[in-house]
């Protein structure tokens, strides 16, 4: 997988439009990641990101959070302490100090409206793992680096064909597991029929 092939996976629960002592507030907040909450991707597999999956990058990671992915219509930043993404017990919970902008004006009141219907993220897999043993197969991604949060109207999942590419790599792996150990079990039958023919003659 190449390493500047971002994934997008969003969340369909409401963006929190806070109130700050009665005055319309600027700040929003919500989870672009639920741990353990499956989701159904396409037809070949589910997703489930583990708790502690972008630990790791927030030390490090500069994020920026967009209007709709758009990197033109920035709403924070994490260098700015605009934008703050920290992992608790539930998931990737997400704090945004909406700018005095056009974009940041129009998010306040769609979120108030309630015509924004999510959050999502940007990210690239570090570490997953497949589980084929059931249909459809099973992805858990362990460790992701977090490299974007977004305001989202329609919740989509983009990066799907990057995410097959892995299943097929994954699935490549498990027959070649399972044809060394087909092997391995015939050499050994090979090896017991001689011992025992060997000692037949003898």
């Amino acid at each position: 997988m190449s390493a500047n092939e971002i994934e997008h996976r969003s969340v369909v629960i409401p963006v929190e439009y806070r109130d700050a002592d009665g005055e319309k507030s600027m700040a929003v907040a919500g989870y672009a990641a639920v741990f353990g909450q499956k989701a159904q991707i396409c037809a070949d597999f589910v997703e489930v990101f583990a708790r502690g999956a972008f630990q790791n990058s927030l030390r490090s990671a500069d994020v920026r959070a967009y209007f709709g992915h758009d990197r033109s219509r920035v709403l924070g930043r994490a260098k700015a302490r605009t934008l703050r993404v920290k992992e608790d017990s539930k998931g990737l919970a997400v704090e945004i100090d909406l700018p005095d902008t056009t974009d940041g004006r129009d998010a306040r009141t769609l979120i108030a409206r309630g015509d924004i219907s999510g959050m999502s993220i940007g990210f690239r897999t570090v570490r997953d793992e497949w589980d084929m043993s059931q249909q459809p197969a099973l992805r858990t991604i362990h460790e992701a680096t977090l490299l974007e949060v977004s305001i989202v109207s329609e919740p989509a999942y983009d990066g799907t064909s990057i995410a097959l590419r892995s299943l097929d790599a994954a699935r490549s792996e498990q027959r070649q597991k399972n044809f060394s150990a087909a092997a391995r079990r015939v050499g050994m039958k090979i090896s017991l029929d001689l011992t025992t023919r060997l000692r037949s003659k003898a």
